[in-house]
């Protein structure tokens, strides 16, 4: 009997059943697929957002993001966080102390960072109010040229989902030291950055991550992420959109993404790469 995904959604992973074709045959293969769900987050009991992600790390996928709103500067300011697997659906709940919900209370009244670091609004209009709320960084942080770029071998070996369903992005953590920190998988590239520093956000550990290495496109969003995270060197993959090195420029952050031939092009904070 055939096995479909929705037989087992709340997987990381389901095996299918699927036809393939090449060369005017037909035959079935077993293939994997990356699981996808729901995950509501609420904040202060009211609901804040619904995001499409991987299930896994519930608790440090809310937690990231919550830093990456402005909901959160501390982990100091949850007075709880909980993950609750109903019938209906996958719940965080997020309560904050009572002073950090004040300070916190005009990211619920306009709701502005929920479209900025998931799939809403574009262009440079957005960038001053970013740029406002979060500060450019003031690190001094230089790091080698090659033992930078060598970072991107570890897309190759820290992947295991994406080598069974060759469709999950990867987020990756290191310190000035190059040793692994974090990592997160996800269908999506926003959750997997947030799950990533969400471990060590509650941890305490986040001030140590220095390098963020991504298996996608570096968007203007996951820009955002890292700046609120304090980390100055982002690595991705695939180039940059202009907006994103706008906006890694403006918050002094170092932007530079994987060649086809070798090496890494540097968009912007080359002064961090040095070698």
């Amino acid at each position: 009997m055939e096995k479909h995904p929705e037989d087992n959604i709340l997987e990381q992973s389901t095996k299918y059943t699927a036809y393939h074709w090449a060369d005017g045959a037909r035959s079935e293969r077993e293939i994997s697929l990356l699981g996808e769900e729901p995950l509501s987050i609420r904040v202060q009991g009211k609901p804040y957002v619904v995001n499409m992600r991987t299930p896994g790390d519930e608790i440090a996928h809310a937690a990231g993001f919550c830093l990456s709103e402005g909901i959160v500067d501390s982990p100091d300011d949850f007075a709880t966080l909980g993950y609750c697997r109903e019938e209906m659906g996958n719940i965080v709940t997020v309560t904050l102390n009572p002073s950090r919900s004040r300070t916190a209370s005009d990211c619920f009244t306009r709701h502005g960072y929920i479209s900025q670091t998931s799939c809403g609004i574009c262009g440079k209009e957005v960038i001053s109010d970013l740029v406002v709320a979060i500060p450019p960084l003031q690190d001094k942080i230089v790091l080698d040229i090659p033992k930078t770029v060598s970072l991107f071998d570890y897309l190759d070996t820290l992947q295991p989902l994406r080598l069974t369903t060759e469709s999950a992005h990867v987020a990756l953590l290191f310190n000035k030291n190059y040793e692994l920190l974090a990592r997160a998988e996800d269908v999506g590239r926003h959750n997997a950055l947030d799950k990533a520093i969400g471990k060590l956000f509650l941890s305490r550990k986040l001030n140590d991550a220095a390098i963020m290495v991504l298996s996608s496109r570096l968007s203007y969003e996951l820009v955002q992420k890292a700046g609120r995270a304090k980390i100055p060197v982002i690595l991705s993959k695939s180039r940059p959109t202009n907006l994103a090195v706008f906006l890694a420029s403006k918050l002094n952050l170092t932007a530079a993404c994987q060649s086809r031939e070798s090496g890494i092009f540097i968009f912007c904070g080359g002064w961090r790469l040095e070698g």
